[in-house]
């Protein structure tokens, strides 16, 4: 059933219009109301470019100049994004298990056309992410299909928008469905996320990781970082533990962060492999 949520109001309208609300055009990341920061972009995982900070909105990148774009990544696995590229380039990817379709992680564009073709496909019944440098316009997404977007609660100061969509979940996993659950790997951010789908048509089961696992070009093996575009490690002693959480799952795929990041086979060893390796690099 479709979640019911308040309509969004402010002192000064009767009802805010959300699609100009400020948009960091560095990191795609929403906010409830004008700023001249971005703390994602501050925060050393992240970065302010050297043009300095910019902002756009929604309205506007639904110009002439972005539309949406949908492409298969995987069997029963579809891809969101759009085209140009925007911000980090994000895309979201719909998972579509026999519960009902999963919105795994968050991608900022969203007019329309794009909604349609997903509810053509089925629509969505949830939305959950990795970390909040996918959070981009999650809060426009659920309210366009009535859904929640849990988020794990240990990243919750960094929500640039506050919403009652916005479900908030503790500990180290929560069940999404009969074969989709929700993993805290505790990489990149406190609360680093993935997302487990043992119901996988091809039936050896699928892990969906943004960057908390990355997916190196190869596709041999995973990094794990603290920071991507500053290049500072993860500390071993997360990875470890993320490695120990993980390693009763079983996934013959991972799905990385970015377009075609995707391990098609074998994806289970390879990230135990690549844990192994990168804590024998780091501990000397």
């Amino acid at each position: 059933m479709p979640h019911e949520f308040p309509a969004e109001r402010d002192a000064d309208s009767p009802v805010l219009a959300a699609a100009v609300l400020p948009l960091c055009v560095a990191c795609g990341t929403q906010y409830g109301a004008a700023r001249s920061d971005c703390p994602i972009c501050d925060d050393e995982r992240q970065y302010v470019p050297l043009t300095g900070q910019a902002w756009t909105t929604l309205a506007r990148l639904r110009g002439p100049s972005h539309r949406g774009s949908i492409h298969a990544q995987g069997p029963g696995v579809l891809g969101i994004g759009c085209e140009p590229a925007f911000a980090i380039g994000q895309r979201a990817l719909l998972v579509k298990a026999a519960g009902g379709n999963v919105l795994w992680d968050c991608q900022a564009y969203l007019d329309d056309e794009l909604a349609a073709l997903i509810r053509a496909e089925g629509g969505i019944s949830a939305i959950a992410i990795s970390h909040p440098h996918f959070y981009t316009t999650m809060v426009e997404w659920a309210r366009e299909f009535s859904v929640p977007v849990y988020l794990h609660a240990a990243d919750r100061s960094w929500v640039g928008r506050p919403d009652p969509v916005l479900e908030f979940w503790d500990g180290d996993d929560r069940s999404l469905g009969e074969d989709l659950t929700l993993y805290r790997a505790g990489i990149h951010f406190p609360g680093g996320t993935v997302l487990h789908w043992s119901g996988d048509p091809d039936g050896g089961g699928a892990l969906f990781s943004g960057d908390i696992i990355n997916v190196i070009p190869d596709r041999t093996h995973v990094s794990f970082l603290y920071s991507y575009p500053n290049q500072i490690p993860e500390r071993p002693q997360v990875v470890q533990e993320a490695a120990a959480r993980l390693a009763p799952l079983r996934y013959e795929r991972l799905y990385g962060g970015w377009w075609d990041r995707v391990i098609p086979h074998g994806a289970d060893r390879i990230v135990q492999e690549s844990a192994r390796r990168y804590l024998d690099f780091t501990r000397g």
